[in-house]
C-alpha cells in the first residue's frame, strides 16, 4: 500500500501533534485531541484531520516502541539458544513497559484503531508464544507454563515497578531484578543432585 507523502506544513503539523501527545502520555495526562491541539498551537480540525480518535494518536505514539519490540522478537527467533532467546525477549519487553507509558494501554486495548498496531501486536504475541514453545521443548522452562501466562506475568512486573520501582532512573534496574526473580521461577528444575 502506498501513501501520498504529506506536504511539508502538514508533515510538520503531524510531527508536532505526535510530539505533544508523547509529552502528555509521559506526564500521565489523558490524551484528549482538543488538549493536544491547544498545546500544539494548532486548530482542533488540523489534529482531527491527522488523527480521528485519541486511540489512533496513542497508537501512533506507541508505534516506535512496538516496532522496536517486534524487531527484537524477530532477532530473538533467530537465536539458536531457546533460553537466551526467551530471556532476551522478556528483558526487552519489560524494559519497554517501564520506560514507555504508551505501551501498556495500547497493548491492553481489546481493539485497535490502526491496522499496523494490530499487526505489530500479533507479531509480538506470536514471537512470545514461539519463544516459549521452543524453550519448553528444549526443557529450559517449566512444562506447566502456558503462553497465556507470559503477558500477565510481564504486566505484573511492570505494575510492581510502577508502584514500587523508585525514581524513574531506578526503574530499569528494579525491573531487571524483578524479572531475574521471575526467570528463576520459570526455569525447569534441573536433574536431581546425586
Amino acid at each position: 500500500m502506498t501513501t501520498t507523502p504529506l506536504r511539508k506544513d502538514a508533515a510538520r503539523n503531524w510531527e508536532r501533534i505526535v510530539a505533544v501527545a508523547r509529552d502528555l502520555v509521559d506526564e500521565g495526562a489523558p490524551l484528549q485531541l482538543n488538549d493536544v491541539a491547544r498545546r500544539a498551537g494548532l486548530g482542533v480540525g488540523t489534529v482531527y484531520r491527522h488523527f480521528a480518535t485519541p486511540e489512533a494518536l496513542l497508537e501512533t505514539v506507541a508505534a516506535p516502541c512496538l516496532e522496536a519490540l517486534a524487531g527484537h522478537g524477530e532477532r530473538a527467533l533467530a537465536d539458536t539458544d531457546p533460553w537466551r532467546a526467551l530471556e532476551g525477549f522478556l528483558t526487552r519487553t519489560v524494559e519497554a513497559q517501564v520506560t514507555d507509558a504508551s505501551l501498556a494501554p495500547v497493548t491492553a486495548a481489546a481493539s485497535d484503531a490502526l491496522p499496523r498496531t494490530t499487526e505489530l501486536k500479533e507479531s509480538l504475541w506470536s514471537a512470545g508464544r514461539t519463544l516459549l514453545d521452543r524453550a519448553r521443548a528444549a526443557g529450559s522452562v517449566r512444562p506447566d507454563l502456558a503462553s497465556g501466562d507470559l503477558i500477565p506475568l510481564m504486566c505484573g512486573i511492570a505494575y510492581a515497578v510502577q508502584v514500587h520501582g523508585g525514581a524513574p532512573a531506578d526503574r530499569i534496574g528494579t525491573a531487571h531484578r524483578y524479572l531475574a526473580t521471575l526467570l528463576v521461577g520459570l526455569r525447569a528444575a534441573g536433574p536431581p543432585a546425586s
